[in-house]
Protein backbone atom coordinates (compact mmCIF):
# COMPACT_ATOMS: atom_id res chain seq x y z
CA UNK A 1 0.00 0.00 0.00
CA UNK A 2 3.66 2.70 -0.25
CA UNK A 3 2.68 3.13 -3.55
CA UNK A 4 -1.30 4.19 -3.20
CA UNK A 5 -0.41 6.10 -0.32
CA UNK A 6 2.60 8.02 -1.73
CA UNK A 7 -0.14 8.93 -4.37
CA UNK A 8 -3.01 9.99 -2.12
CA UNK A 9 -0.91 12.16 -0.41
CA UNK A 10 0.37 13.94 -3.22
CA UNK A 11 -2.60 14.29 -5.13
CA UNK A 12 -5.47 14.32 -2.86
CA UNK A 13 -6.50 16.91 -0.25
CA UNK A 14 -8.07 14.90 1.78
CA UNK A 15 -8.90 11.36 3.03
CA UNK A 16 -12.38 9.68 2.09
CA UNK A 17 -14.67 9.06 5.35
CA UNK A 18 -13.02 7.12 8.15
CA UNK A 19 -15.99 5.04 9.44
CA UNK A 20 -18.48 2.84 7.45
CA UNK A 21 -21.08 4.74 8.18
CA UNK A 22 -19.42 7.98 6.64
CA UNK A 23 -18.57 6.19 3.96
CA UNK A 24 -22.16 4.96 3.46
CA UNK A 25 -23.55 8.15 3.61
CA UNK A 26 -20.74 9.69 1.10
CA UNK A 27 -21.99 6.27 -1.65
CA UNK A 28 -25.75 7.14 -1.08
CA UNK A 29 -25.28 10.70 -1.59
CA UNK A 30 -23.07 9.71 -4.90
CA UNK A 31 -25.95 8.17 -6.07
CA UNK A 32 -28.41 10.90 -5.02
CA UNK A 33 -30.23 8.76 -2.86
CA UNK A 34 -30.69 6.06 -5.58
CA UNK A 35 -31.04 3.02 -3.14
CA UNK A 36 -30.81 0.54 -6.24
CA UNK A 37 -27.18 2.17 -7.77
CA UNK A 38 -26.08 2.03 -4.53
CA UNK A 39 -27.13 -2.08 -4.20
CA UNK A 40 -25.61 -2.60 -7.88
CA UNK A 41 -22.11 -1.25 -6.61
CA UNK A 42 -21.90 -3.03 -3.02
CA UNK A 43 -23.14 -6.16 -4.26
CA UNK A 44 -26.04 -6.33 -1.83
CA UNK A 45 -29.68 -6.29 -1.96
CA UNK A 46 -31.83 -3.18 -2.18
CA UNK A 47 -33.80 -4.55 0.34
CA UNK A 48 -30.45 -4.39 2.76
CA UNK A 49 -29.31 -1.06 1.54
CA UNK A 50 -33.16 0.18 2.20
CA UNK A 51 -32.73 -1.10 5.66
CA UNK A 52 -29.30 0.35 6.23
CA UNK A 53 -30.77 3.92 5.44
CA UNK A 54 -33.75 3.58 7.59
CA UNK A 55 -31.23 2.62 10.62
CA UNK A 56 -32.59 -0.83 11.23
CA UNK A 57 -29.55 -2.52 10.24
CA UNK A 58 -26.03 -1.35 10.85
CA UNK A 59 -23.19 -0.79 8.43
CA UNK A 60 -20.67 -1.72 10.34
CA UNK A 61 -21.77 -5.12 10.97
CA UNK A 62 -21.86 -5.64 6.84
CA UNK A 63 -19.81 -8.67 5.78
CA UNK A 64 -15.94 -7.97 5.09
CA UNK A 65 -16.75 -8.37 1.69
CA UNK A 66 -19.04 -5.88 1.20
CA UNK A 67 -17.29 -2.97 3.49
CA UNK A 68 -14.60 -3.68 0.97
CA UNK A 69 -16.37 -2.81 -1.97
CA UNK A 70 -17.93 -0.26 0.11
CA UNK A 71 -14.30 0.97 0.16
CA UNK A 72 -13.52 0.89 -3.14
CA UNK A 73 -16.32 2.37 -4.43
CA UNK A 74 -15.71 5.84 -2.57
CA UNK A 75 -12.27 5.45 -3.11
CA UNK A 76 -13.20 5.43 -6.82
CA UNK A 77 -14.71 8.24 -7.24
CA UNK A 78 -13.27 10.19 -4.29
CA UNK A 79 -12.53 13.82 -5.19
CA UNK A 80 -12.96 13.57 -8.76
CA UNK A 81 -12.12 17.21 -9.99
CA UNK A 82 -9.26 17.25 -7.58
CA UNK A 83 -7.64 14.42 -8.95
CA UNK A 84 -8.73 14.72 -12.74
CA UNK A 85 -6.36 18.76 -12.25
CA UNK A 86 -3.49 16.21 -10.54
CA UNK A 87 -3.60 14.39 -13.44
CA UNK A 88 -3.93 16.86 -16.31
CA UNK A 89 -1.00 18.76 -14.41
CA UNK A 90 0.99 15.85 -14.69
CA UNK A 91 0.53 15.53 -18.50
CA UNK A 92 1.66 18.50 -19.04
CA UNK A 93 4.97 19.30 -16.80
CA UNK A 94 5.75 15.15 -16.46
CA UNK A 95 5.67 13.01 -13.20
CA UNK A 96 8.40 12.01 -11.12
CA UNK A 97 8.98 8.97 -8.92
CA UNK A 98 11.61 8.97 -6.57
CA UNK A 99 12.23 5.53 -4.69
CA UNK A 100 14.26 3.54 -2.49
CA UNK A 101 13.18 0.15 -2.96
CA UNK A 102 14.87 -3.23 -3.45
CA UNK A 103 15.00 -3.84 -7.42
CA UNK A 104 15.62 -7.04 -9.01
CA UNK A 105 15.14 -8.05 -12.65
CA UNK A 106 14.76 -11.58 -14.87
CA UNK A 107 18.65 -11.49 -16.09
CA UNK A 108 20.39 -14.52 -18.23
CA UNK A 109 21.68 -17.11 -16.77
CA UNK A 110 25.33 -16.43 -15.35
CA UNK A 111 24.39 -12.73 -14.02
CA UNK A 112 22.62 -12.04 -10.53
CA UNK A 113 19.51 -10.93 -11.14
CA UNK A 114 19.71 -10.62 -6.49
CA UNK A 115 17.22 -7.50 -6.02
CA UNK A 116 19.49 -4.60 -4.30
CA UNK A 117 18.44 -1.34 -2.57
CA UNK A 118 18.47 1.31 -4.73
CA UNK A 119 17.81 5.32 -4.49
CA UNK A 120 16.46 6.07 -8.03
CA UNK A 121 14.65 9.28 -9.49
CA UNK A 122 13.46 8.72 -13.19
CA UNK A 123 10.89 10.32 -14.67
CA UNK A 124 7.10 8.74 -15.76
CA UNK A 125 7.31 7.77 -19.27
CA UNK A 126 4.47 10.31 -20.26
CA UNK A 127 2.69 7.49 -22.31
CA UNK A 128 2.03 5.72 -18.42
CA UNK A 129 0.46 8.95 -16.73
CA UNK A 130 -3.26 8.05 -17.57
CA UNK A 131 -2.94 4.74 -16.39
CA UNK A 132 -1.13 5.45 -13.30
CA UNK A 133 -4.24 7.84 -12.27
CA UNK A 134 -6.77 4.34 -13.56
CA UNK A 135 -4.74 2.47 -10.83
CA UNK A 136 -5.15 5.13 -8.52
CA UNK A 137 -9.05 5.80 -8.88
CA UNK A 138 -9.00 2.03 -8.50
CA UNK A 139 -7.11 1.38 -5.53
CA UNK A 140 -5.08 -1.44 -7.84
CA UNK A 141 -1.38 -1.50 -5.93
CA UNK A 142 -0.03 -3.96 -8.17
CA UNK A 143 -0.87 -2.54 -10.92
CA UNK A 144 0.91 0.47 -9.19
CA UNK A 145 3.95 -1.71 -8.65
CA UNK A 146 4.33 -2.88 -12.15
CA UNK A 147 3.83 1.00 -13.55
CA UNK A 148 6.43 1.96 -10.88
CA UNK A 149 8.77 -0.59 -11.85
CA UNK A 150 7.90 0.12 -15.98
CA UNK A 151 9.20 3.99 -14.69
CA UNK A 152 12.35 3.26 -13.42
CA UNK A 153 13.40 0.82 -15.81
CA UNK A 154 15.28 2.93 -17.81
CA UNK A 155 18.21 3.10 -15.04
CA UNK A 156 19.03 -0.38 -16.05
CA UNK A 157 18.74 -0.76 -19.78
CA UNK A 158 20.79 1.92 -22.28
CA UNK A 159 18.25 2.42 -25.55
CA UNK A 160 19.74 0.94 -28.49
CA UNK A 161 21.49 -2.23 -27.14
CA UNK A 162 20.12 -5.73 -26.30
CA UNK A 163 18.68 -5.78 -23.42
CA UNK A 164 15.72 -3.71 -23.62
CA UNK A 165 13.11 -2.98 -20.86
CA UNK A 166 10.99 -5.49 -21.96
CA UNK A 167 13.32 -7.98 -21.35
CA UNK A 168 14.51 -7.10 -18.21
CA UNK A 169 11.34 -7.69 -16.35
CA UNK A 170 12.09 -4.96 -13.77
CA UNK A 171 10.51 -5.71 -9.91
CA UNK A 172 9.95 -3.31 -7.09
CA UNK A 173 9.97 -4.95 -3.58
CA UNK A 174 10.77 -4.49 -0.05
CA UNK A 175 10.28 -0.17 -1.08
CA UNK A 176 11.71 1.58 1.95
CA UNK A 177 10.02 5.03 0.59
CA UNK A 178 8.42 6.14 -2.84
CA UNK A 179 7.31 9.60 -3.47
CA UNK A 180 5.56 11.16 -6.36
CA UNK A 181 6.28 15.18 -7.75
CA UNK A 182 5.76 16.99 -10.82
CA UNK A 183 8.68 17.68 -12.88
CA UNK A 184 10.70 20.75 -12.95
Amino acid sequence: MKILSALRAKFQTRDIPKTPRGRFNALLRREKGNTAKVAERLGISRRQVQRLVKGERKIENSKPETLGRLEQEVRKEHQPRVTAKAQKEAQERGLVIETRAAVGFTADAGTTDDPRMRRLTEEVPPELIPEVFEALRNGDEAKLNELAAKAVSPYFYTPGTAANEDELGIELTDIDYIEFDYRG
